[in-house]
């Protein structure tokens, strides 16, 4: 009992002597304990070493943050796309690569049309010919939906911002879905209620400027034909189109008082064709009526793209003017097979380098992860070392001295070491100083050497 309240006795004069002053590491933990825990921390980098090792091969499993992360939702107009290639199969030792060219897409004028696929009927959506604005900043294109329950048709246009930093061809090639906006600018009746009916709209072009496009919505039924064909205009400044139904009107009209023909016992149409090459702001828009043989003219006419007028121009198709603005990417042809050849080798070469870089790159970060272990673990180690003598130290002054001077010459034994290790600092510092002047010196000595 009495050696008890001795060493309790003992530790609170220790406490009073040192108070906060001289921090004690481990508290009155012995070396032994010490060490213990100092051999744990390096267990524990070493492990944190190995694993950053092992998580540079992906392993297939993931922690929830990695998960979050990388589902997290991308902004899908900002997404890289590449120029799609036809990839050679396994067993085949060529497959030819077409070659593209960009040539006018209205031509001849009022020429454009949707062309369904084979697979139309099975895949019930296709993505038609895109017209490519005149100043190669915008694509449009008409997307066609089939509905099997009733067998009829309905159809949205959209819009591509194409991309800037790349020549025309790339800026087409590399086109995507992912990039069109969410939604259309043109569209249909969805309804679907009458059978094997048809309701597609085509662009037809664009004005000069390229800020209204023409197109055309066809309406009409797969037994019994196209019921009627309506121009339209969407003005891109605006975001507003424009049914030009005001045309079919005035054709009627002209027909009934100067003819005295009755077009709505009739069966006819109108064929938008483009923009007036004269006037920018007028389409031009071809009436014919169906004979079941060959088609009767009724007559070439113009609207404003509001379709606040139309005007009869003439009866002969050869004497008006339409302008040719928008663009498409037709295949001219394929690559010859010696210049496909080239370019595999070349591309084989090229990623035999990279591979060769990216092993290099590999071992470069696999030397900077030990590198940093290493100085992790020499720093460590300094640390413990300094903790360890400093405790030494502490232990050698308490028991030679006690209360105030052994504060005092604790701080003294610490300021003459700390001035020796600033002096060592400065003597390195000036030994690398020395060190670089005669690297310097040296390549001077060369330079002038090889200019000489």
């Amino acid at each position: 009992m009495i050696y008890a309240l001795i060493g309790i006795a003992a530790a609170f004069c220790a406490c009073i002597q040192w108070g906060d002053e001289i921090p004690m590491p481990h508290g009155d933990v012995n070396k032994k304990e010490a060490k213990y825990e100092f051999k744990v921390a390096k267990q524990e980098e070493k492990e944190k070493y190995k694993r950053k090792k092992l998580e540079k091969t992906p392993s297939g499993y993931m922690t929830v943050e990695e998960y979050n992360i990388l589902s997290a939702p991308k902004d899908r107009m900002t997404m890289e796309v590449e120029i799609p290639k036809h990839v050679t199969p396994a067993d085949m030792v060529y497959v030819p690569q077409p070659s593209y060219k960009i040539v006018r897409y209205n031509n001849p004028p009022g020429s454009p049309e949707i062309r369904l696929s084979k697979t139309f009927y099975q895949k019930r959506q296709q993505n038609a010919q895109g017209i490519v604005a005149p100043d190669f900043t915008k694509l449009v294109y008409p997307s066609v939906y089939y509905y099997p329950n009733s067998g009829s048709t309905a159809c949205d246009v959209f819009v591509i911002n194409l991309e800037e930093a790349k020549s025309n061809m790339d800026k087409i090639l590399t086109a995507n879905v992912v990039h069109r906006f969410s939604e259309p600018i043109l569209s249909t009746d969805k309804t679907n209620d009458n059978y094997f009916t048809f309701r597609t709209i085509t662009p037809v072009d664009f004005s000069v400027d390229g800020s209204k496009l023409l197109a055309k919505e066809k309406i009409g039924n797969t037994k019994d034909g196209i019921w009627k064909t309506t121009p339209i205009v969407y003005d891109f400044t605006t975001g507003v189109s424009y049914n030009l139904i005001e045309v079919r009107d005035a054709i009627i009209y002209y027909w009934k008082e100067n003819k005295n023909l009755d077009l709505d016992d009739k069966r006819w149409d109108v064929y938008p064709i483009g923009f007036d090459e004269n006037n920018p702001d007028w389409v031009i828009v071809n009436a014919y009526a169906y004979t079941g043989d060959t088609p009767i003219n009724l007559g070439i006419w113009t609207v404003s793209y509001k379709g606040e007028q139309s005007r009869l121009v003439t009866f002969k198709n050869s004497e008006v003017q339409v302008s040719m603005n928008g663009y498409k990417l037709i295949q001219e042809g394929v690559v010859s097979p010696m210049i496909t050849e080239k370019e595999e080798k070349q591309l084989k070469r090229i990623e035999k380098e990279q591979a060769k870089i990216k092993k290099q790159e590999t071992k470069a970060e696999d030397k900077a992860l030990e590198d940093a272990y290493k100085a992790k673990i020499k720093e460590m180690e300094a640390e413990f070392k300094e903790m360890q003598d400093d405790y030494n130290l502490r232990q050698r002054i308490n028991g030679s001295t006690s209360g105030n001077d052994s504060v005092q010459k604790y701080n003294e034994i610490k300021a003459k070491q700390e001035e020796a290790r600033q002096k060592a600092l400065e003597k390195q510092k000036a030994k690398e100083l020395k060190e670089l002047e005669r690297q310097r010196l040296k390549e001077e000595r060369q330079n002038k050497i090889i200019s000489s």
